[in-house]
């Protein structure tokens, strides 16, 4: 028979189940802890054990970090809608130490973390529409997945910043404006609702060369505001760039030519933009640019998670069903 330990600490239960760590955080103070940041704060330095943080709902006004060594950390909060994780930083801002404020510093979550799962919640940079380049969530660890999560900001709203970082999101709801999916990171979006609100650009990846996968869209739906009309599905941030969209509706805020290339002739030399069998009226494979890709059926059928985010560790995501 399975021992199970109880600790009261404090206000909040603490479960330790099959050596998992469960943490409650409520702004009420009847859990645990009253902010993530705290949370997380207590999740054991070089972590190897599964650790559920629960966030029950309610505007988390706070700038989180989990660091490099809190590994297997599960945020899981009560509702996706209600349960918000928000900051205002934008670049361009003045740091205590006196520097500006760049992109890699905007974020309202920066996750360094691996093997970090996260359920439920709404990650969120509500810096404004003109504040520029305004993260809502950093992701540079390896094996990330997040299930049923919104991401919600202006531009740059989801930086996948781990050049080695695999990532999985699954039913995710991500919007903004500018480049609000962006980086070098290994990426699947399965079944995704995608929202742009500006005549800008969806993707702006950075996939290095050697990398055989950068963002990959599957069965996933991109809208937009309605008055919106030239919205592209990427552009290269790097010469190498790789976004590819399968089996998606695309909505009619899509341009006609799909893609960009960001000014720059030889980017069309080596970006590796492609797409198969997408519907609805943004979904025009006749008049796409010729340096973008419509994959043969039996290349697409390479296109699994399993083959895109397993490596040679044997990492499957979890997700709920």
């Amino acid at each position: 028979m399975k021992k199970v330990l109880l600790f009261f600490l404090c206000s909040g239960l603490w479960h330790i189940t099959n050596a998992q760590m469960r943490i409650s955080v409520a702004k009420d103070g009847s859990g645990t802890y009253k902010t993530v940041q705290e949370a997380i704060d207590h999740v054991p330095a070089h972590n190897t054990k599964p650790v559920e943080i629960f966030v029950r709902n309610g505007i988390y006004q706070e700038r989180v970090v989990l660091d490099s060594t809190k590994n297997f950390v599960r945020l899981i909060g009560e509702d996706k809608n209600r349960t918000i994780i928000t900051f205002n930083n934008h670049a361009g801002m003045t740091m205590s130490s006196g520097k500006r404020m760049g992109t890699p510093e905007s974020a309202s979550f920066f996750i360094y973390a691996h093997d970090f799962i996260a359920r439920n919640i709404t990650f969120q940079n509500d810096a404004g529409f003109t504040a520029g380049q305004a993260v809502a969530v950093l992701a540079h660890g390896d094996r990330l997945t997040f299930d049923h999560c919104h991401f919600i900001g202006f531009q740059d709203v989801l930086y996948t910043e781990g050049v080695r970082s695999r990532q999985y999101y699954r039913d995710c709801y991500i919007e903004g404006t500018t480049d609000f999916i962006f980086g070098p990171s290994t990426a699947v979006f399965d079944r995704c609702h995608i929202h742009s609100n500006k005549n800008s650009h969806v993707t702006a990846a950075s996939t290095p060369e050697n990398v055989k996968y950068g963002y990959v869209f599957l069965d996933c739906k991109l809208t937009a505001d309605t008055a919106l009309h030239s919205v592209s599905l990427g552009r290269p941030w790097k010469p190498y760039a790789s976004v590819t969209y399968i089996r998606c509706n695309i909505g009619p805020h899509i341009i006609a030519g799909g893609w960009n290339n960001w000014s720059n002739l030889d980017n069309e030399k080596t970006a590796r933009f492609a797409e198969y069998k997408n519907t609805g009226p943004g979904a025009n494979p006749a008049a796409r640019v010729g340096w973008s890709r419509q994959l043969t059926k039996k290349e697409a059928g390479q296109y699994t998670v399993k083959n895109i985010l397993t490596g040679s560790d044997g990492w499957v995501p979890q997700m709920s069903r």
